[in-house]
């Protein structure tokens, strides 16, 4: 959750000041943020799936 937020600041940042870069940076922290997440669910998941058998 944390680098999605920091993420959409950085592309924040980066459209407002016109930098492309930052704006990449950005999106790609964003999207680490929710690979980040998903990894989890799935992780959560296993685990109640297991501590049901």
């Amino acid at each position: 959750m944390a680098n999605e937020a920091v993420g959409n600041v950085k592309q924040a940042v980066g459209k407002a000041t016109d930098n492309t870069k930052l704006q990449a940076e950005g999106k790609a922290q964003e999207l680490k943020g929710e690979g980040q997440q998903a990894k989890g669910e799935v992780k959560d998941a296993v685990k109640k799936g297991v501590d049901k058998v």
